[in-house]
């Protein structure tokens, strides 16, 4: 797994911003809009935690590589 990038990876991280973006669409036409700002800091978080994933994946492979 350490030689590809995960096409599903990317299609998660593209359905969680198309869904933040329906639920901030909604409730801000309801008028809540503190709600809606939680909800995108949560998605936020979510993404940056599947994208540090990868990064430390990144990192893992990189030290083998350069390991003597």
């Amino acid at each position: 797994m350490y030689g590809t990038l995960d096409v599903s990876l990317l299609f998660k991280i593209a359905s969680v911003g198309i869904l933040l973006i329906i639920i901030d669409k909604i409730l801000k036409s309801s008028g809540k809009d503190d709600i809606a700002v939680i909800i995108n800091m949560a998605g936020i978080v979510m993404i940056l935690m599947m994208v540090v994933n990868l990064i430390s994946k990144l990192f893992a492979t990189v030290r083998a590589l350069f390991q003597f």
